[in-house]
């Protein structure tokens, strides 16, 4: 070989080095220029993965070979490849076993490689693969150049750590947007704060303040719209980990199909739609805290799933057989009694007690007394602002409605009440105010006695009209609908029209319990 020709075959190569190409093709246009220098049947490029060597590239092989994993122990041929910095030919009767033995296509049968030869592909003084040609005939390399081949081995590292490089810089940029996107969401919901002097409020600090330097596994307990997720942000803040992100799940907004990718990530074509390697929230929260809010809808597969991690701190991406170490603490929340699912059979011991290290009670708005005048404050500031006023204010008679309501949809509900309450009061001035005060009568807010009295016929109406679906009934179908109506409606009372909770209550997916609600024409 000139050296005209091997300048003319290595300048694509090295053009190549400068243009972004996606690895494969990087790959094969290399290898598709070592068969064309060098007499060969077959090439491969091989990564050396600890104790295996895994195939990126294949020429002249059989399409199989990019499945297989050659552990170096059971290949004499690779270990004596990978123990030479120099290329290497082994004798056309060499006794050793050759790992490519019916893999090269250029012929049909099972013709043995009769001559063979390698060479090392290193990185930073390392070995990081091979290189290895094949042919079916004896004698074929004997007019190969060594140094020639030397010469390609270190053109192949360079494309190698090229690839290699723009592989890390891809993964690291999409790693720093995804945790930019996380310090953004933490950043806005940092906003918010646990306000109140009441004595509820003042022995739910403490316990926050004794937890947060822990590492303890926090579960946070408490009714809907308590505020849990700042609870959770404010044992964060109070750990050595309050420089690294919190990573929120809610765990029953996903179905049950993708809370285990949302979790621990998947590889490319683990399933239908899995078009790219994606972490997991517990590889994004490496360092710092998961969050997992409504822990109580998880189902039993992933409650065991989770469960190992936990234990171990390892996890596996879903499609991949490697694990990764992380180190994050995991803080939950749930509105359901954990201890009763657990004696029901619904929720697994073991994960409850994992979850359960330190236990954590957020206390109703109801049992914070005057609190929810301070915290209707904050609220109050936040929609002044929002509509553009000078000044947004309670009046005296407003004061005491808001401390006489029992708020059973606690701060959450306190917040939408004030904002709506704001709006429609604006809106009931020509001309825009600069200072709105908000009166009792601006306030659609029943006691607690008229609300358990419309609850209560409200249900009674339900089945009453129950009672004559079924009387007027045309057949098994409309008896079946009606019942079921019936059945529903009651569930989803109890539960607060809480969807995930009802269908648990049921033994139901969320999912068909939604479609059956509809199907029966209740909201």
């Amino acid at each position: 070989m000139t050296p005209k020709l091997m300048l003319d075959a290595l300048i694509p190569l090295m053009a190549d080095l400068s243009r972004e190409l996606h690895d494969s093709e990087r790959y094969r246009r290399l290898l598709d220029t070592l068969r064309m220098l060098f007499p060969c049947d077959a090439a491969a490029l091989l990564r050396l993965d600890g104790e295996i060597l895994v195939p990126l590239a294949i020429n002249g092989l059989s399409s199989d070979t990019l499945g297989r994993r050659f552990r170096v122990s059971e290949h004499p041929r690779f270990r004596v490849l990978l123990s030479n910095v120099p290329p290497t030919r082994f004798p056309a009767n060499s006794s050793l076993p050759d790992p490519y033995d019916g893999l090269v296509e250029a012929h049909s049968g099972e013709l043995h490689v009769h001559d063979c030869m390698g060479c090392q592909i290193s990185m930073n003084g390392r070995p990081w693969g091979l290189l290895t040609l094949d042919a079916l005939g004896p004698g074929r390399f004997d007019s190969v150049d060594t140094a020639s081949l030397q010469a390609f081995a270190s053109l192949a590292a360079a494309t190698v750590n090229v690839a290699e490089r723009i592989h890390n810089l891809a993964e690291t940029s999409e790693q720093e947007r995804q945790r930019a996107e996380a310090y953004r969401l933490a950043a806005n919901q940092s906003r918010r704060e646990l306000i109140g002097q009441s004595p509820a409020h003042k022995r739910m600090m403490k316990e926050v303040r004794l937890a947060g330097p822990s590492n303890m596994t926090v579960l946070i307990t408490g009714e809907t719209g308590t505020g849990k997720e700042l609870v959770a942000n404010a044992i964060h803040a109070a750990s050595p980990r309050a420089r690294k992100p919190i990573i929120s799940l809610n765990c029953a907004a996903l179905p049950e199909t993708l809370v285990e990718s949302e979790l621990f990530g998947h590889v490319r074509g683990a399933f239908s739609g899995a078009v790219s390697d994606r972490r997991g929230k517990f590889e994004l929260a490496d360092g710092g805290t998961l969050f997992l809010d409504e822990v109580g809808e998880l189902s039993l597969t992933v409650q065991a799933k989770l469960l190992r991690a936990l234990q171990s701190g390892q996890i596996q991406r879903v499609g991949s057989d490697e694990e990764h170490k992380v180190d994050v603490r995991v803080i939950a929340a749930t509105n359901r009694d954990l201890e009763e699912e657990v004696r029901l059979g619904r929720y697994r011991s073991d994960f409850y007690h994992r979850l359960s290290v330190y236990p954590l009670a957020v206390p109703p708005l109801r049992e914070r007394g005057h609190d929810i005048l301070l915290i209707s404050g904050f609220f109050l500031e936040e929609n002044r602002f929002r509509l553009g006023l000078l000044s947004l204010r309670l009046a005296t008679d407003a004061q005491e409605v808001l401390l006489n309501y029992r708020w059973p949809g606690n701060v959450r509900e306190l917040e939408h009440v004030i904002a709506r309450t704001a709006l429609k009061a604006l809106g009931k001035h020509p001309e825009r105010p600069r200072i709105l005060t908000l009166a009792a009568e601006d306030f659609d807010l029943s006691n607690e006695k008229a609300n358990a009295l419309s609850s209560h016929e409200g249900l009674h109406e339900q089945q009453v009209q129950t009672e004559l679906d079924l009387q007027n009934a045309s057949g098994l179908r409309d008896a079946v609908s009606a019942y079921e109506r019936r059945l529903v409606s009651a569930c989803l009372a109890r539960n607060g029209g809480n969807v995930a909770s009802a269908a648990r209550e049921l033994g139901v997916d969320r999912a068909n319990l939604n479609r059956m609600a509809k199907r029966l024409g209740l909201k």
